[in-house]
């Protein structure tokens, strides 16, 4: 399957919050982003990208938008999940990953046959970006193998295309067995590893995870 990491989420309690972790643990300040009308989020991007193995990455830093209304649904990522909510308390922290799929709809047509759950498509837009996303009605995560949330991006436009350099790139990534990424900063090699003990169970098959996650 072509699929590409997109980028990584990192969430926190506030955006205040992870502007300050960011530039506490990462050495470089993240650029502004945008709200997300339909989850009731917001966020802070950090261009992460490392050609050739990770062209067009990103760093996202999400928080739950106290202006904005109740979204009406749980939101992406586990950010409504008491453990997440709890653990956010001690900082920022990696949550999840999202994968650049070239169709969605293929995308999550495999991974029906293959018995992963991963929701349904969903438009969403923030200014002038706009994308199509596999959404879960519970909002969670899946598994704790890290399978990722699947993302279209319409058009040619993506994130990257207007963040500056930051200084920052991923130097690896792993999500076999359990989510972590290796980052080089301005502070030297840095290693997030994302929050476990919250991720859904959806059913998978035996030898799946070397179908559907990037080599």
């Amino acid at each position: 399957m072509n699929m590409e990491v997109d980028h990584l989420v990192v969430a926190a309690n506030t955006l205040e919050e992870g502007r300050a972790w960011c530039e506490q643990v990462l050495g470089v300040a993240p650029q502004p982003g945008g709200r997300h009308a339909l989850m009731s989020t917001h966020n802070l991007l950090l261009n992460i990208s490392a050609p050739p193995t990770y062209p067009r990455c990103y760093l996202e830093i999400i928080a739950i938008d106290p202006e904005a209304p109740d979204p009406g649904r749980p939101r992406w990522f586990d950010l409504d999940q008491p453990a997440v909510r709890e653990r956010l308390k001690d900082g920022p922290a990696l949550l999840h990953w999202v994968a650049r799929v070239p169709s969605l709809d293929a995308t999550l047509a495999i991974w029906n046959g293959e018995g992963i759950d991963a929701g349904e498509a969903v438009d969403a837009a923030r200014g002038d970006l706009s994308w199509r996303i596999a959404l879960r009605e519970d909002g969670r995560r899946l598994r704790k193998e890290g399978l990722p949330v699947p993302i279209e991006w319409k058009g040619n436009a993506h994130p990257t295309d207007k963040l500056p350099e930051s200084g920052v790139q991923l130097l690896g990534f792993e999500a076999r067995d359990g989510l972590r990424a290796q980052l080089a900063t301005p502070k030297g090699t840095v290693e997030l590893e994302a929050i476990e003990g919250t991720l859904s169970d959806a059913p998978t098959q035996s030898g799946d995870l070397d179908d559907v996650l990037p080599r």
